[in-house]
């Protein structure tokens, strides 16, 4: 079966997949009006349906939300270093551990693992000295200041760093400066790892969109070619590909490669960790933090669900799978969520995501300027909701009659991806706006019950579902990092203010940027250009303001000479 995404003209049934997930986010829409004009009972019945719907969803949100913040929280107290030394001799671990008992997060599951290996032949788990793990960094253009403290932060990490090697991926389009910087990296960095290696990725290589996924494939074609050379076996290496702004937690590379030794069918795995958005969360403008801290609590929240996780943004596969695979899709932009539809349909099924309970901590959108970072975030929103892509790549594979998985498992799958979607771009105006309709569309509807009653019982749904944002409120305190010095403690006022703009939020960027995504599929308007998120710090954007003023400052004084 063909695991790539066609290029130039699609068959029909393709393009009307591409086409489903706007058709149907707009029906919604069209179906609540239509319904208004003409019987405002029916169009009360589906709607109160809706709102119901995504009330029960919010209330297992919160759910989810505490106990994945409660799983991280222990995860993260875990020392996987131990554990995963305790897979070296895992007969000798097991006699002395067996008998003690553990309030750590899978501390059974920890003494069982041994419990098994123990029991095993030789070389049936392979052991922690044998394996390698491999970070590719992929980057376009982004500052030394955004990069470096990325790289300090795999330094801090607990891994035995002589088994860690280092491919900074770099594109040729980026320019001279970003050359530049890779090159002052390896002088820099390259004695602390096992190897540290800079890749430039040609640009306009056929059968290739702008995006990451050309990049890091590159970069893995390369790594390939490397272990080869040094004859270190592929599936004795685990690759991480981690954005240059990310930064791991301490114990991220010995939790992968613990998990990565105790599973069996490793080679059909990929690992997931918990990403977020935290970095500079405090620096960000007040929309962003929202947005920012909404992206963390699905994160937080997707890691209790692995029926449905999916690889977003960093993650890790064993390098054998990617070889095999060809690594990387290069037609898309969003290479991460596309890379388990690649995995699934390549290995026929047999494929799962692992979840990582520590976090990868990412940055906000920040760009230089308040107006350039509202359209930065809006464009990083709409290239995350392009995921709608995969609803057709998958819908092709699965109604197909030379499918190779199972049928009904995977069309649950599809459904769920296109719910997910078709949610994503309807759900919240429906919800803010879909009250009114009856009353504001139909003049008959004054003298309905149901109609005139409505707004009032949404309303009352919404103050309810108040409860889901005091939850929000709570958590995302306790995920903040500590507040930076420059900030006095009223900023704290303000991180609880910002919930405010909770429902403007989720109409102007997720829907909105759901609807613009998926119109550019409605119309075959392909969006075939990775728009880079632009990476800032608050001391670039302080030095930056501060030429500026200077260069005002000259201006207006050659001004008064002349």
């Amino acid at each position: 079966m063909d695991i790539e995404i066609p290029l130039g003209k699609r068959t029909k049934k393709y393009r009307f997949l591409e086409m489903l997930p706007g058709l149907l986010s707009y029906g919604a829409i069209v179906l609540l009006i239509v319904l208004s004009i003409l019987s405002p009972v029916l169009a009360s019945i589906y709607l109160l349906s809706i709102i119901l719907a995504a009330f029960v969803k919010a209330i297992a949100i919160s759910y989810r939300v505490i106990s994945g913040y409660s799983n991280m929280e222990k995860a993260s107290r875990v020392d996987w270093n131990k554990r995963l030394s305790d897979l070296e001799n895992p007969k000798d671990a097991y006699s002395r551990l067996r008998d003690n008992q553990s309030k750590e997060l899978l501390y059974q599951q920890h003494v069982d693992n041994l419990r098994f290996m123990s029991a095993a032949e030789d070389g049936y788990y392979p052991k922690p000295s044998n394996i390698y793990n491999a970070l590719i960094m992929p980057a376009y253009n982004e500052s030394i200041e955004v990069i470096e403290p990325a790289l300090k932060s795999v330094l801090d990490t607990t891994y035995d760093k002589k088994r860690l090697i280092v491919v900074f991926a770099y594109e040729e389009r980026g320019g001279v400066d970003i050359d530049t910087t890779a090159k002052i990296l390896k002088k820099k960095y390259g004695k602390y790892f096992h190897s540290f290696h800079i890749v430039k990725h040609p640009k306009d290589l056929p059968n290739e969109v702008i995006g990451k996924g050309g990049n890091i494939t590159y970069a893995g074609k390369w790594l390939e070619q490397y272990l080869q050379q040094e004859e270190i076996a592929f599936s004795d290496v685990i690759v991480t590909t981690m954005d240059c702004d990310n930064k791991p937690h301490k114990y991220y590379f010995d939790y992968v490669t613990y998990e990565y030794i105790t599973h069996e069918d490793r080679k059909h795995l990929s690992f997931q960790p918990i990403c977020l958005f935290t970095n500079n969360i405090w620096d960000v403008p007040a929309p962003m933090r929202v947005v920012a801290t909404g992206n963390s609590f699905w994160n937080i929240i997707s890691s209790m669900r692995p029926y449905s996780l999916r690889n977003f943004a960093s993650h890790s596969q064993p390098m054998n799978a990617l070889v095999e695979m060809n690594f990387w899709s290069t037609r898309t932009i969003v290479e991460d969520g596309h890379q388990y539809w690649r995995s699934y349909f390549y290995f026929d099924g047999n494929y799962e995501v692992v979840p990582i309970f520590v976090p990868i901590y990412q940055d906000a959108v920040l760009s230089n300027g308040y107006k350039k970072t509202l359209k930065a975030q809006f464009v990083q929103l709409r290239r995350w909701s392009y995921g709608a892509s995969d609803v057709a790549y998958v819908g092709n594979n699965v109604f197909n009659k030379n499918r190779t998985v199972k049928f009904w498992s995977s069309l649950a799958r599809f459904i769920r991806l296109l719910d997910g979607h078709v949610t994503q771009a309807c759900i919240a105006l429906i919800v803010a706006l879909g009250g009114w309709a009856p009353l504001v569309l139909n003049g008959e509807a004054a003298r309905s019950v149901a109609a005139h009653q409505l707004p009032d019982t949404v309303s009352l749904i919404q103050q309810i579902a108040m409860v889901g944002i005091l939850v929000s409120i709570f958590v995302s305190f306790k995920l903040l990092p500590p507040r930076p010095e420059r900030y006095k403690k009223s900023r704290n006022i303000l991180m609880v203010l910002q919930w405010t703009l909770m429902p403007v939020i989720a109409i102007v960027y997720s829907s909105m940027a759901s609807y613009n995504a998926q119109t550019h599929l409605l119309l075959g308007k392909y969006l075939d250009k990775f728009d880079v998120t632009e990476k800032t710090t608050v001391e670039m954007n302080d030095q930056s303001r501060a030429q500026n003023k200077k260069k005002k400052g000259d201006h207006d004084a050659s001004s008064s000479e002349r």
